[in-house]
Formats: C-alpha cells, sequence, structure tokens
C-alpha cells in the first residue's frame, strides 16, 4: 500500500500530513502527486469526494517550497480558479493546512465581499491566489492583478464551470497568463465541450482517471420516490420524522424553491437554513456554520452548493426537485458519503420530472431503485424502514406498467403555511374536482382531539382542505305548489 512518506514530498507537508491523520493517499493523490511535482501538466477526471483538493494542492505547495523565490507584486506564483465562493473558501483553507509549517502565503479572491482587503492581500504578492473567475476579471480591469508571473495554473471543476457560463472568463484569464508555465485541469466529467478545452490549455497531459465519467460513489445508497408535486412538502415533512435524517442537504432548482422549503420545513419544526446565490456572503456563512454546528437539522440549497460543501457528517441528501443536467445528480449526492463514511440520497420524482430521470440514468449508466408514493392517501410517522434509506415506505413498489395509476388525493401544497405552487406545473388540472366536505354521517366517530405529533402530521393537519362554504339556495318554485 503506498503511503504519503513513499512519494517523496517535502517533510513539513508531512507533517502537516500526519497532523490531520493522514498516512495514506487516496488513488488520485497517488497517481498525480508525482506527475505534478515533476512538473508535468495533468488532467485529472475524478468524482467528487475523492481527494482531488490535495492531488494538487501537495505538489504544488512542494514545488513553491523546493524553489523558493519572491512572489510577483499584485501577482501570484500559482493560481487555482474555482467556481463558487465555498469552493474557493474550501481550497484555501486546504492550501493553508496543508502549509502550515512552509510559510508560504494564500489569498482568496471572490465576489460578494468588498474590493479593499482583496487589493491589499494582492498588493506585495502571494503565494497562491484561490479565485473565482468574475471577481478576478474585474481585479484584472482595474490592474490591481497582474498574472503574469504565474508559474502554475489550476483549473478546478471543469465541467461546473461549463455549466455556469465560465467557459469565456476562462479565456480571458488565460490570455493574461504566461505562456510557459504549468497547468492543471481538473473536472468529474469530461463532456466534449469540456475536452475541446483542455486540449486547448494542456501540454501532453499526464492523464490520471480514478473513475468513469459521471458515476456515483458506491458507498451512497440511493433512492427514487415518485410523488405529485403538492406532496412533496408533506413527504419530505414525513422523512424528517425519522430520527436518523439528523444533517441532511435538500436541493431544489431555483433561489425562489430554496427558501420556500426551508421556510416549510421551519414551520413543521424543522430547524432549517437555505443557501444560494442570492444570499450575501456573511448570510452563506452564517448557514454554513450553523449546520456544521449541528445547529440546524436542514440545509436547502441550489447547485452551487453541488460541490462546495465538504461536511463529514452529512447522513442525507435529498432531492426536492431534479437537477436540469444530469451530471449535476452525481455532484449532489456526493456531499454525503465523505471521508470514508457511507450514506443515503433520497430524489423526489413528479410526473413533469420523469425526463430528467431517464438522462440521470443513462448518464450514470445506473437503474435507481424506485418507489411510488402518489397512491398514498395518509403519511405517517410511523413508516418502515427500507434497507436503502432509512424512514420511507417500501410497501409500495413502482407501478408502473402494472396498472398503477396516478393518485385522485391531491392536497393543496399552497395551503401550508400560506405559500403559492413553485411553477406553473404545481397548479392541479383545471378539472379536477374540488372534494366535497363529508356529511355528518360519514364523519361520525372520527376523533378531533389528537393534535400533530411530528412533522408530517403538521403539514397533513395543514394541507387538510376544508372546502367552500355553501350558501343556503332558495328553494325552487314548481307548478305542484
Amino acid at each position: 500500500m503506498t503511503q504519503f512518506t513513499d512519494l517523496g514530498l517535502a517533510k513539513p507537508l508531512l507533517k502537516a500530513l500526519a497532523d490531520k491523520g493522514y498516512d495514506q493517499p487516496t488513488p488520485i493523490q497517488a497517481q498525480a502527486i508525482p506527475g505534478v511535482m515533476a512538473g508535468r501538466d495533468l488532467l485529472g477526471i475524478a468524482q467528487t469526494g475523492t481527494g482531488k483538493t490535495a492531488a494538487f494542492a501537495l505538489p504544488i505547495l512542494h514545488r513553491l517550497a523546493e524553489d523558493r523565490r519572491p512572489a510577483p507584486r499584485r501577482g501570484c506564483r500559482a493560481l487555482v480558479l474555482s467556481p463558487t465562493r465555498e469552493l474557493a473558501t474550501q481550497i484555501a483553507e486546504s492550501f493553508k493546512a496543508y502549509g502550515r509549517h512552509l510559510g508560504l502565503t494564500v489569498a482568496i479572491v471572490f465576489g460578494g465581499v468588498k474590493y479593499g482587503p482583496q487589493m491589499r492581500a494582492l498588493a506585495g504578492g502571494v503565494d497562491v491566489l484561490v479565485a473565482t473567475p468574475g471577481r478576478l476579471i474585474d481585479h484584472l480591469g482595474e490592474k490591481s492583478a497582474v498574472l503574469s508571473g504565474t508559474e502554475i495554473f489550476v483549473l478546478d471543476e471543469a465541467d461546473q464551470m461549463l455549466d455556469m457560463g465560465f467557459v469565456q472568463p476562462i479565456k480571458k484569464i488565460v490570455a493574461h497568463l504566461p505562456a510557459q508555465r504549468q497547468n492543471l485541469f481538473f473536472s468529474a466529467t469530461m463532456p466534449a465541450e469540456i475536452g475541446e478545452l483542455a486540449g486547448g490549455l494542456l501540454r501532453n497531459p499526464l492523464k490520471v482517471s480514478v473513475t468513469p465519467a459521471a458515476t456515483t460513489v458506491e458507498r451512497i445508497k440511493q433512492q427514487v420516490l415518485f410523488v405529485e408535486q403538492q406532496r412533496k412538502r408533506a413527504l419530505l415533512a414525513e422523512l424528517f420524522d425519522d430520527a436518523s435524517f439528523n444533517r441532511v442537504i435538500v436541493f431544489t432548482r431555483t433561489k425562489r424553491g430554496a427558501d420556500r422549503v426551508a421556510k416549510g420545513l421551519v414551520q413543521v419544526g424543522v430547524e432549517a437554513a437555505s443557501i444560494h446565490g442570492d444570499k450575501s456572503q456573511g448570510q452563506r456563512e452564517r448557514a454554513l456554520a450553523a449546520f456544521k454546528a449541528g445547529q440546524v437539522r436542514a440545509l436547502v440549497a441550489t447547485d452551487i452548493a453541488a460541490r462546495g460543501i465538504d461536511i463529514d457528517a452529512v447522513t442525507h441528501v435529498v432531492q426536492y426537485e431534479l437537477p436540469n443536467v444530469p451530471e449535476a445528480y452525481v455532484h449532489r449526492i456526493g456531499r454525503t458519503a465523505r471521508a470514508g463514511a457511507s450514506g443515503s440520497a433520497v430524489a423526489f420524482c413528479a410526473d413533469d420530472e420523469r425526463n430528467l430521470l431517464r438522462d440521470i440514468q443513462k448518464v450514470t449508466r445506473q437503474t435507481i431503485p424506485s418507489f411510488d408514493r402518489r397512491n398514498d392517501r395518509q403519511l405517517g410517522a410511523a413508516t418502515a424502514a427500507l434497507p436503502e434509506v432509512a424512514g420511507v415506505k417500501a410497501d409500495r413498489p413502482d407501478t408502473r406498467g402494472q396498472g398503477g395509476g396516478r393518485s385522485r388525493s391531491h392536497e393543496p401544497h399552497h395551503r401550508a403555511g400560506g405559500h403559492r405552487p413553485e411553477t406553473a406545473s404545481d397548479l392541479p388540472p383545471a378539472n379536477r374536482k374540488r372534494r366535497r366536505r363529508p356529511n355528518k354521517a360519514q364523519g361520525q366517530g372520527q376523533s378531533q382531539s389528537h393534535a400533530p405529533q411530528g412533522p408530517a402530521q403538521a403539514v397533513a393537519a395543514s394541507n387538510a382542505y376544508k372546502g367552500p362554504k355553501r350558501k343556503p339556495q332558495p328553494a325552487r318554485w314548481s307548478p305542484l305548489d
């Protein structure tokens, strides 16, 4: 078995690794570190959670320490581009932790905060600069950043850069870099556009691929639950009736949807916070800190957090809405089962999301176990545990093609907490008849003395449709009167 001591890393790096309890490199680290230390360009393909950050941070720190020289003014010796603020912060923290005994300087540049502190940090030059593309371009335009002296360039999460529309900004940044440099290119997937970008940047690269493109971590137990759009909120509350859902990330497609889901969870007694691009940096940092500290059970996020959160204790990932980009599914569920632990992932799928599910299964080359919850008329806390995911009923397999029709039970999603449906597809069909309130004879024997006992019951109570009050109708005239 390969040890970090076998890779030729500097002693201060080995000491920092020992302080963190690391002695054996992951597969991508064992394959990438020697080549990067030798100065070769690298093309690394690895799914999230495989140790990509250390695979480039350790050899970069080793090279900078072996060849000590002053960093260029307003510039850096090594530049790392990251798609999101959270991931940039995480990478910078890793560089500081691994290089704590080397005396190298690390700075971080991203949007959402003031320019002043960043400009002052860059003024004297830094050894390692971690940046998001947009804010770095702003600094280049203001001449507060200069990249002509950069020796090593790292492009991390390149496929997410493509999804976020950063390809042109990346090309602008590359135009400021010197021609002679080392290039490290990392991506979890390799679509054609990313292949073209890599071909234009890399020179005779060392290729490292530890897993096939767009596969999911084997330690994650996955499941899809088919459910109507308007009943997703009640089903999510039912999951939280299970105490094992104690640190959960819930993903939505939109920023507004993330806020609504978080607010709905709070209303039924589940501590929750939301994080997305419209939040200020301070709000995002406070939400992450509360989640890491266990002060909230649920962190509701958009895909901005799909690769920017590295928390070892995440027990479950719930996809309230399936992503439009199938590769994002892989990164979302990769927030659990980190640092050698196991985890569970649950995805809700409404009828209008079936095409997205098919795309996900095609890209990941697997059939995800599924159960049909559309015919459940009552959501209760006493749910049988599945082998794959605790807290979900296992007695209703997917009945597609076996006579399983759509449910006739449609609790209005917008009645809980006064929320409107998230999308037009959440509205019930116009020709769907409202259910009449049962008469006294039908309602006899039903006790009204039991208060809701958990999140699922609270949602069921708030979703209960009372029906419109009927006005007394005047008697019709008849010739027989």
